[in-house]
């Protein structure tokens, strides 16, 4: 199949300079190493596997010496010069520190091929091969790979996380245009949960200042609300000191702290029911402040994980999927609100904050953003002709 060609490029108006969110991309010729990198327990999170390659990067000096490779959180790991390792799978061991436990993972790395980087060439042939697709996985992974540690990825987007409205960098991808490459940068803004006290949060659901002087438990109403704002978020435990071990939240109790119970295995090797608030009190010496409030249920249903509100934080980062309300609907629409000159200020301020210049992932590869937008031709076209009630 032959799509048609565009028949011109139209002439009508008058032409006019303008400036496009594109920044032209200068990459080096030369080859690219590509290797397969497998960690093992796998079905990891992205951020778990990112920080074992960085360990594994660090730990290994034999192998990686003072490269500085790119990693997908999957599979794919990209270096400007070649390992030391030739054509054999290579098993690594490394340990890292998670919720005041070692884990250890077994990675295996591979070469798989170097490809040239003559996408340039091809784009003028209009050719499409594999390896042209490789080098633009690769490309962004480099654009992108120090801030992954540094702000808040989110499918395609990247948030840095401020009070208030978050203005985040969207869509930073390299785009194959006529005989060049584009950084695309635009700015988008979403909503984040706040990194809070669950009771802080709870007060908001509730639409209540504090809860010192609110001391029924809940409604069934209130729960119901709570639970279906609750469920699914990460939060990370206050009363073991240094050690803030995160969990998921799947339930939230119908009983309070005082009245809801677990079955507690004793030393003596017998189990018996202990409610929450009682099992704070004697193992964690905390006397709870409202036992009168439910518990969070955490982890799987069936381990009977229960965590009083007071002792839980909601963890920092996590992106809000659900439908917002009208009020916040609202508000979003004018923090986010901006003419032309100030959206082009505001990504100029962007690209200087991202520092391109100062990266060491770029310098590896040696990739160079330019720091002004691509200007391009526009045409303003002349105002249409109306018609009403037969007049022109």
């Amino acid at each position: 199949f032959q799509p048609p060609l565009r028949p011109s490029l139209g002439s009508l108006g008058r032409t006019i300079r303008l400036q496009a969110n594109f920044f032209q991309v200068d990459i080096p010729k030369g080859f690219l190493q590509h290797y397969e990198v497998e960690v093992k327990p796998d079905k990891c999170p992205r951020r778990v596997n990112r920080e074992v390659v960085l360990h594994m990067v660090q730990h290994y000096k034999q192998i990686f010496g003072e490269r500085k490779p790119v990693y997908d959180g999957r599979q794919n790991l990209y270096t400007a010069t070649p390992l030391p390792i030739g054509w054999d799978r290579v098993n690594l061991q490394c340990s890292i520190l998670a919720n005041a436990k070692d884990l250890v993972f077994f990675n295996s790395i591979e070469y798989i091929s170097s490809y040239i980087d003559y996408a340039e060439n091809v784009l003028k042939n209009d050719i499409i091969q594999s390896s042209v697709y490789d080098t633009f996985q690769c490309q962004p992974l480099v654009l992108k790979h120090r801030q992954t540690h540094r702000i808040c990825p989110a499918g395609c987007e990247y948030f840095v996380l401020s009070q208030g409205w978050q203005c985040p960098v969207r869509g930073k991808a390299v785009c194959p245009c006529l005989f060049k490459r584009m950084l695309a940068m635009a700015v988008s803004a979403t909503a984040f949960y706040k990194a809070q006290p669950v009771v802080e949060f709870l007060c908001e659901i509730l639409g209540v200042h504090s809860l010192d002087d609110q001391r029924k438990p809940l409604t069934d109403s209130q729960r119901v609300a709570f639970t279906k704002e609750i469920t699914g978020l990460k939060v990370e435990i206050t009363h073991c000191g240094q050690m803030k071990r995160k969990y998921r939240v799947c339930s939230v109790s119908r009983k309070s702290a005082s009245h809801q119970t677990f079955p507690l295995q004793l030393e003596s090797g017998q189990t018996v029911e202990c409610s929450v608030a009682h099992y704070f009190r004697e193992k964690h010496k905390l006397q709870l402040r409202y036992p009168h409030l439910p518990c969070l249920q955490v982890g799987q249903k069936e381990k009977h994980t229960y965590l009083p509100l007071e002792v839980c934080n909601i963890v920092p980062g996590q992106r809000c999927i659900r439908r917002l309300t009208d009020s916040q609907t609202s508000t979003m629409i004018k923090a986010t609100a901006r003419s032309a000159p100030d959206r082009q200020e505001e990504i100029s301020k962007l690209m200087k904050n991202a520092n391109f210049k100062g990266d060491p992932f770029m310098r590896e590869f040696e990739i160079r953003v330019r720091d002004d937008m691509t200007e391009v031709t526009g045409r303003v076209l002349p105002a249409p002709m109306l018609q009403y009630g037969g007049h022109v």
